[in-house]
């Protein structure tokens, strides 16, 4: 008995790591809401990829701030905390750490982009190069 409820314990652990940490503070939406978010007024739009990913393609207007970077808390110290920053990635990983630490730096009002670039690529949505 004790075995199988061992064994449960380790299946649902190793399931749940698995899933996105959910960040308080930080809104992570789909496609449609992301471009309506995109015409707010004072939007400050972080692609958190690598300048080789950012260079093949990016949303329009969008700085690129490395997630990877020993910088990045440097290059975000630039931003205005109090003005909503959007936040995307390749597939949502690399944009959920950012938006994380965004938080802990102090920023207010997070939006991450559900999926990244794959997903808005998918959708056939415009990129810039």
């Amino acid at each position: 008995m004790k075995l199988r409820i061992l064994s449960v314990f380790v299946v649902l652990m190793s399931l749940t790591s698995c899933i996105k940490k959910q960040v308080e503070g930080v809104q992570v939406v789909d496609i449609a809401t992301y471009e309506k978010q995109l015409k707010q007024p004072e939007v400050q739009l972080i692609d958190v990829r690598t300048p080789e990913e950012f260079s093949q393609g990016h949303l329009e207007n969008a700085k690129n701030i490395n997630i990877m970077a020993e910088d990045f808390d440097a290059q975000v110290a630039s931003l205005d905390k109090s003005k909503p920053v959007m936040v995307y990635c390749k597939s949502g990983g690399r944009s959920a750490r950012a938006s994380e630490r965004l938080k802990e730096l102090g920023f207010t009002t997070i939006t991450d982009l559900e999926g990244g670039i794959t997903n808005w690529n998918n959708e056939n949505k415009p990129t810039v190069k």
